[in-house]
């Protein structure tokens, strides 16, 4: 605020004296002017009096002159009238004859007007004044002019100079008249830095009670509290900068929640995965315990192998996934990428999962032609189907999964529409991260997965430089749509031929 204070008052004070140099040329300036004017109004045919063939003044016309006389006496102007010998011919102010020196009669002969400030005239100058009719002035007359600010104008006939006059007012006067005006300027000065003081306090104010609170914000989000918002009235820069510490404040708050949520998917997936292996552990470590002991009957030893070794794949597929996840997320993997047939790929699909629907009255059925030609790599493929058509029947009972595709332009097209329970528009948004579950309930079952399946299946498709998109309504299921270029559609970064088969792979 100080610093505010102190511009306004530097800058009303340079004006100021810009003002007042300003105003006292001006003054000068209008004087020597109105001061040639004058001049010009006394020498005319109506009031000198000249002799056309000497071309000197014979007479002047008193009466008219001593009118203008008194008119100039008050307004405090001096003049005398000389003719072209250098003799006084007239003066309004006897006390007072504004004189011209040599130097300055050499000057106006050439033609040019003289204007001069006479800082301080104290010498005293013996004058006489030539008498001619009709005027008769005292013969002498001892005058000591004071400082004065004078024209000298001088006036020819037939380019023989005639007559001069020198006329002048006194600088006290002009002073009285600049400081009159420099008066009124130090008001109105006082005036403006008054009101400026005035303004500037309130501005200032407001700025620093918009700082304060900038800063108030600026501490309150390094303590890690993002949920603050700055008032932005969008009228200067403190607004944008409001407006862009608000951006940032949701930003940062938007990334503490994002940071939450996957912190809690984390740890619910790590519940999860020791969920998942927790249960084939303690059936592996159940049967070991039982055949160290020799408990499990000689019948029973086949089938408790069977259940170790399905535990156990269980468990290896459990670390594949996170293993292959990783890979796929950081473009570990190589694509071997080729035109084959899907349609035998979707009806292997059917019969081999047709067991598991069945065991929840689910049907599977294949609208796709029995042939479709595809570009992709062949065992990836066939894991994003298996993970979409699994999912649909571990979130569907007593329903239908319908399995079709189709050509379209520039590739091939997949749909795996399900009837089952569907979710909201939230879990769709979120169906693609990572440890995310849309129905925790179903994660225990016999069916349920880790929730790192589909986030496997976007990055698959995306690596194949293909789309997937998901509609679902909540209780009326939900459809996949998958979207494979063809070959000549297809990202070809980092494609190394492989000469068998004709077909290509992608590193």
């Amino acid at each position: 605020m100080l610093g505010i204070l102190v511009v306004v008052v530097v800058l009303c004070t340079t004006l100021t004296i810009s003002f007042v140099g300003i105003t006292n040329r001006t003054v000068y300036l209008n004087t020597w002017r109105q001061l040639s004017q004058n001049a010009d109004s006394l020498i005319n045919d109506d009031e000198i009096i000249f002799n056309k063939k000497t071309g000197q003044i014979v007479g002047i016309e008193k009466s008219q002159v001593d009118s203008k006389a008194r008119m100039l006496i008050r307004q405090h102007v001096k003049f005398a009238i000389y003719d072209g010998k250098h003799a006084l011919r007239y003066t309004n102010e006897p006390d007072y004859i504004p004189t011209i020196s040599a130097k300055e009669w050499q000057t106006i002969k050439t033609g040019q007007a003289i204007q001069k400030r006479a800082n301080v005239a104290k010498t005293t100058k013996k004058v006489t004044i030539k008498q001619t009719t009709p005027y008769s002035p005292k013969d002498e007359k001892l005058m000591a002019p004071p400082e004065m600010t004078t024209v000298i104008k001088p006036y020819f006939y037939k380019g023989k100079l005639v007559a001069a006059v020198a006329i002048g007012t006194f600088t006290s006067t002009m002073r009285e008249n600049m400081n009159q005006i420099i008066n009124d300027l130090l008001i109105s000065f006082l005036i403006a830095v008054l009101v400026a003081l005035v303004i500037s306090f309130f501005v200032s104010r407001s700025l620093t009670r918009r700082i304060d609170a900038m800063n108030k914000a600026t501490r309150q989000v390094a303590r890690g509290d993002y949920n603050i918002h700055l008032e932005n009235r969008q009228k200067d820069e403190l607004d944008e900068l409001s407006h862009n510490f608000n951006v940032m404040a949701r930003s940062l708050q938007e990334s503490q929640e994002e940071i939450k949520e996957q912190e809690e998917r984390r740890q619910q997936f790590l519940a999860n995965a020791a969920h998942e292996m927790r249960t084939p552990l303690t059936t592996i470590n159940g049967i070991l315990e039982g055949l160290a002991y020799d408990v499990i009957p000689e019948d029973e030893k086949k089938h408790s192998i069977e259940l170790m070794q399905r535990d156990t794949k269980r468990l290896i597929r459990l670390v594949n996934d996170n293993l292959n996840y990783e890979k796929i997320r950081t473009n570990q993997i190589s694509l071997n990428r080729k035109v084959f047939d899907a349609g035998a790929v979707i009806t292997n699909l059917r019969d081999q999962l047709t067991k598991k629907a069945a065991a929840k009255d689910n049907q599977l059925v294949v609208t796709a032609p029995p042939e479709l030609r595809v570009y992709a790599d062949y065992d990836r493929f066939v894991q994003i189907l298996f993970n979409i058509i699994q999912n649909a029947i571990q979130f569907t009972d007593h329903g239908t999964i319908t399995i079709g595709g189709r050509l379209v332009s520039h590739g091939t097209e997949f749909t795996v529409q399900d009837t089952g329970i569907g979710m909201t528009d939230e879990q769709v948004a979120h169906i693609w991260e990572r440890f995310y579950k849309a129905d925790r309930s179903r994660m225990s079952t016999k069916y349920g997965e880790s929730g790192i399946g589909m986030a496997i299946v976007h990055q698959l498709v995306k690596l194949h430089g293909g789309k997937i998109r998901v509609t679902s309504r909540l209780n009326h299921g939900t459809t996949f749509t998958l979207f494979f270029p063809d070959r000549q559609s297809a990202p070809h970064t980092g494609v190394k031929k492989n000469h068998e088969n004709g077909n290509e792979s992608d590193k």
